[in-house]
């Protein structure tokens, strides 16, 4: 059985939930999952796990992110993108060192709330099957960090800006916000995900070429080890009965410093993502196909 991550680079208008059931259709494989949602008006980078590679979605789902945004100034729209319902409009701002200056005031760690068109589960609904009803509820805000925001000016109202942020950050949200920070609303008009945690833009594909991938047999080309998520942690190969205690779940001595590690077996096979403690070392999280 296949398995590991495949770095999808997603399409406008199809949904994460749409990738995944496509996905399941050419592998043949219900075990898929993919960590991060992208909105259908958004493309790039989105990570998918295969088989066991499902059981690290948890490490990567929380990494930081890298976008490339296009926005409009004079606009406010129900989901603050362009595909919304227009609410207000108003004279845009096309002063770049304003806009740059807004900007600035949501760099570093602070609260989003997130918008009605969203994902988010309040008593087990999403948000924006509410807000599909006419339905606004207040929203509790979460904490994001945005250590990066460049703004660059595309001509008149439009701008394009450069993010690295958090997980659970909003780039269409952080749009509306310097919209309301300059006093004239603003809209994402274009958004794309180049890197997700150690993925980036130029390690992903298309959907069409995983089909053709799938038709020639030649999968593992596009398919990546699972280690690769794990890849700032350094390497440690193990042997005899080290190998056997790990393979059973069970703590083992070691003599490394304190610190995760991606553990290994003699014949280089992922065993694990380890933990050394005092001097024993723990399963985190094991991979080996049993």
């Amino acid at each position: 059985m296949i398995s590991g991550v495949i770095v999808i680079d997603k399409e406008q208008g199809w949904t994460s939930h749409d990738v995944v059931a496509r996905l399941r259709g050419i592998l043949k494989t219900r075990r898929i999952g993919h960590t991060g949602t992208l909105d259908p008006l958004a493309t790039g980078v989105l990570p998918v796990m295969v088989g066991r590679a499902t059981r690290a979605a948890q490490f990567l789902s929380g990494d930081e992110k890298e976008y490339t945004a296009r926005f409009r100034t004079g606009i406010t729209t129900d989901t603050q993108d362009i595909t919304g319902t227009v609410l207000k409009t108003s004279p845009p701002v096309t002063d770049v060192e304003a806009v740059r200056a807004a900007a600035s005031a949501f760099i570093g760690e602070g609260q989003q709330i997130p918008p009605m068109y969203s994902a988010v589960k309040i008593d087990g609904v999403k948000l924006y099957d509410l807000a599909r009803k006419g339905i606004e509820i207040e929203r509790q805000p979460r904490r994001v960090v945005f250590s990066r925001i460049e703004i660059t000016p595309l001509g008149g109202p439009d701008y394009q800006m450069e993010v690295t942020c958090s997980k659970g950050a909003y780039i269409r949200t952080l749009c509306h916000d310097i919209g309301t920070e300059l006093g004239c609303g603003a809209a994402l008009t274009e958004l794309r995900r180049t890197r997700s945690g150690p993925f980036f833009i130029e390690d992903s594909i298309l959907l069409s070429k995983v089909h053709e991938a799938a038709e020639n047999s030649e999968l593992s080309k596009i398919v990546l080890p699972v280690d690769t998520i794990f890849k700032e942690a350094p390497p440690v190969n193990l042997s005899g009965d080290s190998v056997r205690l790990c393979r059973c779940g069970a703590p083992f001595r070691t003599t490394l410093p304190d610190g995760r590690y991606r553990v290994y077996d003699e014949d280089g096979e992922f065993l694990m993502l380890g933990e050394a403690r005092s001097g024993r070392m723990y399963t985190v999280k094991s991979f080996f196909e049993p």
